[in-house]
């Protein structure tokens, strides 16, 4: 049964255990300043379990520590939630909201570590990435929280969001530099729509409503489907509440019919405009992705088929979105420096598939919204890099003056390494390799965790 789901088989294939391996070998030189932790996240369900969808699999988390230009150790941990264990999400009282996959992303925010996954309650984590629990910001929240929250870099403040297909639809909560809540508010005018990421800007929150709505007909465990009468919109709520358009005066605008599971950033420009970026699908892209996810006969080669990066453009003086297809590659996992979340950056870095057939090799993109170019760093057949995530250099002035952390999955090899890119230049080698003591599944999200941090 597990040959037949392509999320159990290749790069995705799961690991069965969990181990530490300390003094790993490096290649090159790495620089000193990156002393910290690269935490990333996967579906990884234990030995004997074929969930459903690709997003049912048990959160695992893979660890690598660098100090002072070595690399300490690996290790990868199951997060130890209920689910894990057989509990049910869905029980006679409702939701469990403890009962989580914890396998999408994982943040540090206020000393904590935290890993997350959309449908349930994040989990705390130790710098050894043993599970400590559920974690509800002291009481303060009694919802879900998504995958993709974002940190205000000016303010230190985290805005997250729940989403549910049932009554109220969508919460907005914010919380402080220090971890406190300061505010939960339910957006006015929000639907059962599929919500998987939003944006952050100066003064606005975005949200996208896209043509993926919850259908109970839908039996693989994720209930939501592609619908052709699902209107796709936008939503643009001011960020403060309680000054002049607070959120009872959120304004949706209609756009194109798609999907946009991650943004890459949304900002103000010099006019006012909103503008928002990330890879859609279209209703084909969806389903053959979905097919994918769920291991059904006809699904495509990749799981992330047809998405390509899209610009829109709110003029809530004029009350109109312009918006545009901006790349023809096969794009997703969008990332930016962190630094300009909220604000005009001018780089952002992308994750390129092969086609729908699986022809072609995957790709590391750099674009310069600027001039308009991208920079391809493709790898070799059998090879999958993960998510770029940027680490600025010290003391950086430029935009894109720091480093890319990608850790690649090489069937050939049976192996996996962790790369240490020049995110100034993709034409120019490795800084550094970092040789892992396993292969290491295709992983979702992940983030470079500082010392300061944790």
């Amino acid at each position: 049964m597990t040959a037949s789901k392509p999320y159990l088989t290749g790069h995705y294939t799961p690991v069965a255990d969990e181990i530490t391996a300390t003094g790993l070998t490096v290649e090159g030189t790495l620089p000193p300043e990156l002393t910290g932790r690269l935490i990333r996240n996967s579906h990884n369900p234990k030995p004997g379990i074929t969930p459903t969808h690709w997003f049912k699999g048990s959160g695992m988390l893979h660890g690598i520590r660098l100090r002072e230009g070595r690399a300490e150790w690996y290790r990868n941990r199951w997060v130890h939630t209920p689910a894990l264990d057989g509990a049910p999400y869905m029980t006679e009282h409702g939701p469990d909201l403890t009962a989580s996959t914890a396998g999408t992303h994982v943040i540090e925010h206020a000393g904590r570590l935290l890993a997350l996954c959309e449908s349930a309650l994040p989990f705390e984590l130790t710098a050894d990435l043993e599970t400590v629990g559920a974690y509800d910001f002291g009481g303060k929240l009694t919802s879900a929280m998504t995958a993709h929250p974002k940190q205000d870099p000016v303010t230190g403040e985290l805005h997250f969001f729940a989403s549910s297909p049932f009554p109220p639809y969508l919460l907005h909560h914010v919380a402080s530099a220090d971890g406190q809540v300061l505010r939960s508010r339910e957006v006015p005018g929000a639907g059962a729509a599929l919500k998987h990421d939003f944006a952050i800007t100066e003064h606005h929150v975005v949200f996208l409503e896209g043509s993926v709505t919850f259908d109970m007909s839908e039996h693989s465990g994720i209930p939501y489907r592609w619908n052709d009468a699902q209107q796709a919109r936008i939503g643009i709520m001011p960020r403060d509440p309680d000054g002049v358009g607070g959120t009872g005066q959120v304004r949706w605008f209609d756009i194109l019919p798609g999907f946009g599971m991650h943004f890459a950033n949304a900002y103000e420009d010099a006019r006012g405009r909103i503008v928002i970026e990330g890879p859609t699908v279209g209703r084909d892209g969806w389903q053959r992705s979905w097919n994918w996810w769920v291991g059904a006969p006809d699904r495509g080669a990749e799981p992330n088929s047809g998405s390509r990066n899209r610009r829109w453009t709110v003029d809530l003086a004029a009350g109109r979105v312009d918006e545009e297809q901006i790349d023809d590659l096969t794009v997703e996992f969008p990332t930016i420096n962190d630094a300009y979340t909220g604000r005009e950056h001018r780089y952002q870095y992308a994750l390129s598939f092969p086609d729908d057939l699986g022809v072609g090799n995957h790709t590391l993109v750099k674009y310069d919204r600027r001039t308009g170019g991208r920079r391809l760093l493709p790898f070799g057949n059998g090879q999958l890099p993960s998510e770029a995530v940027f680490v600025p250099a010290q003391d950086a002035t430029d935009e894109d003056a720091g480093y890319l952390l990608t850790v690649v999955s090489d069937l050939n090899a049976d192996a996996s390494k962790l790369l240490v890119l020049d995110a100034s230049d993709l034409a120019v080698p490795p800084i550094a390799t970092i040789h892992l003591p396993r292969r290491v599944p295709a992983m979702i999200h992940g983030s470079w965790i500082p010392d300061a941090g944790i």
